[in-house]
């Protein structure tokens, strides 16, 4: 026998080590003190020092079956090892899954801390020919294009992330899925899905993890432990309640998810779910729903563990010790007060299912949504109990594309314009939506996205409406609801951060604003088409057109000796001008190349925008990938190929997986009989033609002129409130572009003023003691 002394949980160490020895000496073993014969550490595999655990917890590991045996099985998934290429967020891809050669499928890659239930938003690009991501070819080590435990993927099981700061953490996975290394999986024999839920209820039990922790050394939840970890045998009634008992929490949690904008399970907002006659009342009862599904759960977690301990045969001691300690080996290791650190690219933040309750958070969520609606992403109808969500899937379903709560056709694809402006003239929709995809920040405007919101606000609350609009501006902390649009840190701040997950960042609603931020154009990324930046200059043009007419009306009224009021508004009126100007003309740089395609992403495809974002910190995320993209880093992109086919399709000669990315590995590759693929001699006249026929000389100009273009007007900053100071740069003028779009206006011949000329006149104006007139 041994003697091990345990003094973790001590705040004094040195004294708590005494009074240890002290009770050894006299013979009165305390609490810190376990005596334990060395060999019986060989009963749990890897032999590890257990000793604060019982024997009979150590026997478990000898007297019942292994999880990896039988009808079970645990793996390791693969890694992209580029998963800025491979990995996008489920709202970000299009909704046409297929594309040329690939598709995109639903992709496990661990996440935050989350039982039972986790909702799963990454895809990966899958190419069904070669069976592996698109345009895979291995990785460092292992130089194989088949990923690992390709046999299983797209199988329904259990997955959980291999590191969390909470501890283990299984929930389920739906078929159709592609599970990763950093979120391994198990499954049983035949898929079946009692035999999974079962399985999910004993390895979320405090059994299991208990056991499972004492073999650890690290926070670590790798597959070989999982599977080295003792499963009982179930008996059809066992098997029959623990499913239940899963499934039940299952359906709690994703029933809160069902107010989650970025969920699969999406419905409506919470403060739509909830009842209550106003928001504040609601904010109450959405607080209250979160409790009592938390207390649900820890109810049926009690009984799963209760019912586990019967069946591992814990006894009492066992299993107060299993419930009161909080990570095991873990907590041993480390000291109770300490954590394992997380890798931050398995989590997200805050554990999943925590559904947010701050007045703020749900106020936000709200006018996210409404936006939503005026766009076409959101179905009112279910907001006005004019339709309802299907009935609940089952835990291993496969996810859908689009969520219950988004406007969908009859093939559950998102609603196509056509079809909407359809149903809008038959009376069949209760709402205009903006199908071009481009709402504006002007009051004066039909499509001024304050008054859309203002409009799907009344069909839902009638005559309350204004009652409602106040509270939620109260819950943002603004004064209007076109505050909350305008503030850098208000409406596109909190949508940037509630679409951005696992280092991806995927606003889907983009903003694009004069440089003091006193006119923007907020655009859908979902209804994006080439001619979209036309529409947008459409609308500028407009907007030009008002506000100058405006500028001669005050300059009429002021007559030849304006007073101060009147040269204040002259001046303001001309500030408004020169930025309106400035974006006419960044709208029209960049309009001729613009070309999106959704399956690079949201941040790529934001890329040429980069000069119009009035968020500094997303600025610079947008910049930092602009750059990179033009430096060839990202050459498989849709984009890259379209602005440098020069540079792009040689490569494709030399880089099988560029050649893939871009449809070209019939031209410069060929299989062996040998099963080896070898590259293909081609004439450079072909590569010449190659080039041709993806280069446009407008295309090339409008580069030119984006790259060339000095460093944009700044205004404000990513936190500040506009100041609606003019700029001081000189507004470019708007280039000519024989490449206009349908639609499109032609280029104003105003001209800014010089501003170093506007500077010395405003300097004289302030050193005149009695004012000066205009003409002065």
């Amino acid at each position: 026998m041994s003697l091990f002394l345990r003094l973790l949980g001590e705040e004094h160490k040195g004294a708590g080590l005494e009074a240890a020895i002290r009770s050894v000496a006299a013979g009165e073993l305390d609490g810190r003190v376990f005596v334990v014969e060395p060999d019986s550490f060989e009963q749990v595999p890897g032999a590890p020092f257990a000793y604060w655990v019982s024997e009979a917890t150590r026997r478990v590991f000898q007297a019942l079956p292994a999880f990896e045996q039988g009808d079970r099985y645990a793996r390791r998934g693969p890694s992209t090892c580029d998963d800025f290429r491979y990995l996008r967020l489920w709202f970000e891809a299009p909704a046409e899954r297929e594309h040329g050669l690939g598709l995109w499928c639903d992709f496990s890659k661990g996440g935050a801390y989350s039982p039972f239930y986790s909702e799963i938003h990454l895809l990966v690009e899958w190419e069904p020919r070669r069976r592996t991501f698109f345009g895979f070819f291995g990785r460092p080590g292992r130089l194989i294009e088949k990923p690992e435990s390709l046999d299983y993927f797209f199988r329904p099981g259990l997955t959980w992330p291999r590191r969390t700061q909470s501890g283990l953490a299984l929930r389920a996975m739906p078929a159709g899925c592609i599970f990763a290394d950093k979120g391994p999986a198990a499954f049983v024999e035949g898929d079946d899905p009692t035999g999974l839920l079962a399985l999910l209820a004993v390895t979320n039990s405090a059994t299991f993890r208990r056991l499972v922790e004492l073999q650890m050394a690290f926070g670590s939840y790798e597959v070989g432990v999982i599977q080295r970890t003792p499963v009982p045998d179930l008996s059809q009634s066992d098997t029959d309640r623990l499913a239940a008992l899963a499934r039940s929490v299952w359906s709690l949690k994703r029933n809160l998810d069902t107010a989650t904008l970025t969920s699969h399970a999406f419905v409506l907002p919470a403060l739509l779910q909830a009842d209550g006659a106003d928001l504040g009342t609601r904010v109450a009862a959405q607080v209250e729903r979160v409790q009592r599904t938390a207390q649900a759960s820890a109810e049926i977690q009690a009984e799963i563990d209760a019912r586990c301990f019967d069946l591992y045969g814990f006894s009492a001691a066992d299993r107060a010790a299993a419930l009161g300690t909080a990570s095991g080996l873990e907590a041993a290791l480390l000291g109770a007060d300490e954590e394992v650190q997380c890798d931050p690219a398995d989590a997200d933040g805050d554990s999943e299912g925590a559904a947010g309750c701050d007045p703020q958070t749900l106020g936000a969520e709200l006018v996210d949504w409404l936006v939503g609606v005026a766009f076409g992403r959101f179905d009112v109808r279910l907001a006005t109990y004019e339709s309802f969500p299907p009935d609940d899937p089952e835990p291993f379903d496969p996810l859908p594309v689009c969520p219950p709560g988004m406007l969908q056709g009859d093939d559950g694809l998102p609603l196509s314009a056509e079809h909407g402006r359809r149903l809008r003239t038959e009376g069949r929709y209760p709402l205009d939506i903006a199908w071009d995809g481009i709402l504006v920040d002007d009051p004066e405007h039909p499509l001024d996205i304050e008054q859309r919101v203002q409009d799907v606000l009344a069909l839902i609350w009638g005559d309350r409406t204004d009652a409602i609009q106040q509270e939620a501006c109260e819950l943002l902390g603004v004064p209007t609801l076109r505050d909350w649009f305008r503030r850098s840190a208000g409406f596109f701040a909190d949508h940037l951060k509630r679409y951005s997950k696992s280092r991806r960042q995927a606003p889907i609603y983009w903003p694009l604003s004069t440089p003091g931020g006193r006119y923007s154009l907020w655009l859908c990324y979902h209804r994006f088409s080439k001619d979209s930046l036309y529409r947008a200059l459409e609308l500028v043009q407009e907007k030009v057109n008002y506000e100058e007419r405006k500028l001669l009306r005050l300059t009429a009224d002021a007559g030849g000796t304006p007073g101060a009021a009147e040269r204040t508004a002259l001046a303001d009126q001309e500030s408004l001008m020169t930025e309106l100007r400035t974006l006419q003309a960044e709208l029209a740089r960049v309009a001729p190349l613009w070309n999106p395609n959704l399956n690079d992403g949201v941040i790529l495809n934001y890329g040429p925008l980069w000069r119009m974002i009035g968020h500094t910190p997303w600025q610079k995320s947008v910049k930092e990938k602009w750059d990179a993209l033009v430096a060839g880093q990202y050459d498989w992109a849709h984009l890259a190929m379209h602005l440098w086919p020069e540079r792009v399709v040689p490569q494709c000669a030399t880089d099988r997986s560029l050649a893939i990315a871009h449809g070209l590995e019939a031209v410069f590759w060929k299989e062996g009989d040998n099963g080896k693929w070898m590259a293909l001699t081609v004439a450079q006249a072909e590569v010449d033609r190659l080039i041709a026929e993806r280069t446009s000389a407008a295309v090339k100009d409008a580069l030119k002129s984006l790259l060339d273009a000095p460093a944009p007007v700044t205004g404000r900053g990513g936190g500040r409130k506009s100041s609606g100071r003019a700029p001081v740069r000189r507004a470019p003028t708007v280039p000519r572009s024989d490449n206009a779009g349908p639609g499109s206006s032609p280029a104003t011949g105003s001209v800014a003023p010089d501003p170093v000329m506007l500077d010395a006149v405003k300097q004289a104006i302030a050193a005149a003691a009695g004012g000066t007139s205009k003409s002065e």
